[in-house]
């Protein structure tokens, strides 16, 4: 697997940072083809990888390559398709005069090579909470989008084409680590307007920290993938940022030390970076899962954050009322009803298809040793996380 990690990261880095690729490194046999197409896939990367394995004819004709072209095709289609949405959102929300701010992917991509080869699976865009209700019926009245749902912070809807639109009012999302949030509870005053539009745009520093606490709590969370370095890299290298105001926003919210280890482990895998003991150890962890990260991870990290399995289990049964005020908001301000708000989860749970899953989870919570724990708890310090 090292070879194929270690290969992957190579064909990546250029084909999006402009490094010379190692062609003494990338000679790799069927099988071994085969793995680097699924663990390319797990990341939402083999586009990018199979773009520079047939454009350096490294990759012979076969069922393989045919894969990696598709994943490239699709990558190009998904591209457009969300352009085509964001540039209709763009319009509708500049004619009403809806202030609205994009963010993450359809924001990060321009720095890419190519836009293309920065994929998401849906258009994020955060508008005030006075304005969030209207934003959505318009979008649904003009444009003919689809409302599924409502949470705690977001609008979640479908346009006619499938694509996937989270219209976020708040970046609060009750999940986060440490004293992130505390910077994000003010992000529209680091934001500027866009000339002769409603739509702003953040400052560079903010936009870095929004992403990296994105990644820290995804981190926690069971894992974020490759991804997020790779935009780590981008960010670093093609945007000019007023460093003494990143470190700042960075130092109040508690992400420095995240931070400087995040960029690190981007500098190994894409630039000319050498592994340390705590990247290899955000290798192996991120490694094992995808763009999503997993089921194990996350137990792990939150058994050390509940105080062991006894307590991580009973936590998973009875949610605490933070935490399960942003699945159900209606139970705001109405803590004495806790206990219905439960059973209406377990409920749901149980015609919903949750069981099984949290079944599962019970089931790694009991099976993780206490190996585990402790190097889990050992990674998170040297991440200077306080989950």
């Amino acid at each position: 697997m090292e070879k194929i990690v270690r290969v992957m990261m190579n064909l990546i880095a250029s084909e999006v940072c402009g490094k010379a690729l190692d062609r003494s490194q990338d000679v790799l046999a069927e099988d071994e083809l085969a793995l680097l197409y699924r663990l390319s896939k797990a990341h939402d990367l083999a586009h990018i990888v199979g773009d520079a394995l047939i454009k350096n004819d490294l990759i012979p004709e076969g069922e393989i390559r045919s894969k990696f072209d598709k994943q490239l095709m699709m990558a190009v289609y998904r591209y457009e398709r969300i352009n085509y949405e964001l540039d209709c959102l763009r319009t509708v929300l500049n004619e009403v005069r809806i202030p609205f701010l994009p963010l993450k992917g359809s924001v990060i991509r321009q720095d890419y090579p190519e836009p293309w080869m920065r994929t998401s699976c849906d258009i994020d865009i955060l508008v005030s909470e006075a304005e969030a209700d209207r934003a959505a019926q318009l979008l649904v009245e003009r444009l003919g989008y689809r409302k599924e749902g409502q949470g705690s912070h977001d609008i979640s809807l479908f346009s006619e084409h499938g694509v996937h639109l989270e219209l976020h009012y708040s970046l609060i999302e009750g999940n986060w680590v440490g004293h992130m949030e505390s910077i994000l509870q003010s992000v529209w005053s680091y934001a500027s307007l866009v000339a002769d539009t409603s739509e702003h745009t953040l400052s560079d520093e903010m936009f870095y920290y929004y992403h990296l606490a994105h990644m820290a709590k995804h981190f926690v969370y069971g894992g974020c993938g490759i991804r997020p370095f790779l935009d780590l890299w981008v960010l670093n290298h093609r945007v000019s940022f007023d460093r003494e105001k990143r470190e700042r926003l960075l130092e109040q919210g508690g992400l420095l030390t995240f931070a400087a280890r995040a960029e690190e482990l981007s500098e190994v895998w894409f630039g000319d970076g050498t592994h340390t003991d705590v990247t290899r150890q955000m290798q192996a962890y991120l490694l094992r899962g995808g763009v999503y990260g997993t089921t194990e991870n996350r137990v792990a990290v939150q058994q050390v954050k509940k105080g062991g399995k006894l307590r991580y289990a009973l936590s998973r049964i009875w949610l605490p009322y933070d935490v399960l005020r942003f699945q159900y908001p209606s139970l705001t301000g109405k803590k004495a009803l806790l206990p219905l708000y439960e059973v209406r989860r377990w409920f749901k749970l149980l015609f919903r298809g949750g069981v099984r899953r949290s079944v599962n989870e019970l089931r790694l919570n009991s099976a993780t040793t206490e190996e585990e724990q402790t190097k889990t708890k050992a990674l998170l310090g040297e991440l200077g996380i306080d989950c």
